[in-house]
């Protein structure tokens, strides 16, 4: 129950979360919850703007005896992953998000949760309505579509703030401090065909689904099974050991979300069922070993369905496969300066294949712009067979690392002051906003922290009530050392 969340500590925070949530708020489709920060600056009596690409930016001035500090931009995206499993029935347009407390962890019913980044947002409200937390001059940067392309960031207006260090409320693990990011480049391969009728007398469906899927940047090193790549195999194998035709595919989501599911409709002939079958089972018993310890709940299944219109022509389905089959997909290059991060990957996130048409679709992303480009090349050389048109959108530059800022200091001495440890100051390889708003204020010192929340941009999404504790804490301490305006 939402009402179970809203007693949870700290109780304003997480009730800001709650109101959050109850508002449908899908990237590119942000008027709801635009208007709903806009409404919550100004009944706080704040100066609110929407500035002409969707962000809203609310200032509030400092506490008293805080005037001189330095002011800090206090940075989330409003916008979420909707995403759920096929067997729940959930409608994002008109539902809230239903949460429930398991233990030490705030969940979703079947749904993404919307901690990332709505934990960051509930925060900066929980900051601008409160009455006794000290804090230096603020401005609250809530930008749109983060998750589908950083427009918000890309065409933030210029001179909108006045702030010298940006505190990004955006990194999901609470012992670490973000000073790095990837870029990213959105890669999409798009053709036409003329279907033709079916030749054999039977159809089946292939099911692959119950894979783990996670975020794109932030879960690919863990290896886990990409569906599109598996269904692939299946499509591939089938295709050299039986003679079938594909009449439609669908597989993956969201650019930014490995994909967990992939359905295929292909045609054959019945008298072959039994080889199809064993085909497939084969290879699924193989599929769920490799996968075993990275997706343990995968399955592979195939039943017969109804006999479609229409095929994909012979010549297409065998360029389809390949292409997708010599697609990169995972990890590319291993940074060669920084231990265990991740320099460029990419992720095949959505494949679909019918009533005429195709759609290749791929997040490629790296913190080395002309390595992100040769892998964006690589995958356009992999696509030439198909005669798709190619395009690249949404192209991002990474976050350059300054492990020399002030910010960096004053943080990373707070974190081990008050937890007794050492922070993890580091780049990452997700996305983060910060490296295109550096490039609209060049000089702004900025860093990226944030509470453990786990499975983003998936329904196993959760977020850790004791690390948004230690967040919360570590958010406020640190608004307290902010640094007295230079001279």
């Amino acid at each position: 129950m939402s009402q179970d969340v809203r007693a949870l500590q700290p109780t304003a925070l997480w009730n800001h979360f709650a109101d959050l949530n109850a508002v449908p708020r899908p990237s590119k489709r942000e008027e709801r919850v635009i208007a709903f920060a806009r409404s919550f600056g100004e009944n706080l009596g704040l100066k609110t703007v929407v500035d002409s690409t969707g962000n809203v930016i609310i200032c509030k001035p400092a506490t008293a005896g805080m005037e001189n500090r330095e002011t800090v931009v206090l940075q989330s995206h409003l916008d979420m992953v909707h995403q759920k499993n096929n067997d729940t029935v959930f409608d994002f347009e008109t539902q809230g998000i239903d949460m429930y407390v398991d233990g030490d962890w705030v969940k979703a019913r079947g749904t993404t949760l919307g901690a990332d980044n709505g934990i960051g947002v509930a925060a900066i409200m929980a900051l601008l309505s409160s009455t006794d937390i000290p804090h230096p001059p603020l401005e609250a940067l809530f930008t749109i579509d983060e998750e589908t392309g950083m427009t918000g960031a890309k065409y933030l207006q210029e001179g909108l703030l006045q702030g010298t260090i940006l505190l990004n409320l955006d990194t999901e693990d609470d012992h670490e401090l973000t000073i790095g990011c990837a870029g990213g480049i959105d890669v999409t391969a798009d053709g036409t065909y003329t279907p033709i009728a079916p030749t054999g007398d039977a159809a089946w469906t292939i099911t692959v689904k119950g894979l783990t899927g996670g975020h794109s940047g932030g879960d690919i090193h863990l290896g886990r099974g990409n569906a599109n790549k598996l269904m692939n195999r299946i499509l591939y194998k089938l295709s050299a050991d039986c003679t079938i035709s594909l009449a439609s595919l669908s597989g993956g989501s969201l650019r930014n979300a490995i994909p967990r599911e992939s359905v295929a409709v292909i045609t054959g002939n019945k008298a072959d069922e039994a080889a199809i079958t064993a085909a497939i089972n084969e290879l699924a018993i193989a599929l769920k070993d490799e996968h075993k310890t990275t997706d343990p709940n995968i399955t592979i299944t195939v039943t017969s369905t109804t006999q479609p219109e229409a095929v994909v022509p012979g010549v297409l389905f065998t360029q389809l496969i390949r292409a997708i089959y010599a697609c990169p997909c995972g990890i590319y290059r291993m940074s060669p300066d920084m231990d265990r991060l991740v320099q460029t990957s990419n992720n095949l996130s959505r494949v679909v294949v019918g009533d005429g048409s195709f759609s290749i679709q791929c997040l490629t992303r790296s913190s080395v712009d002309s390595e992100k480009y040769d892998l964006r090349d690589a995958i356009t050389c992999a696509m030439a067979g198909t005669g798709a048109t190619m395009s690249y959108a949404g192209d991002y530059p990474g976050w350059q690392p300054l492990p020399g800022s002030p910010i960096v200091g004053i943080m990373a001495n707070l974190y081990r002051e008050l937890f007794g440890g050492e922070a993890s100051v580091s780049a990452v390889h997700a996305g983060l906003e910060c490296g295109i708003i550096g490039g609209h204020y060049p000089d702004m010192q900025m860093i990226s922290f944030g509470p453990n929340i786990t499975g983003a941009h998936s329904p196993d999404e959760r977020a850790q009530i004791s690390s948004i504790q230690k967040f919360w804490h570590f958010l406020q301490e640190t608004l307290k050392r902010i640094p007295v305006k230079a001279a």
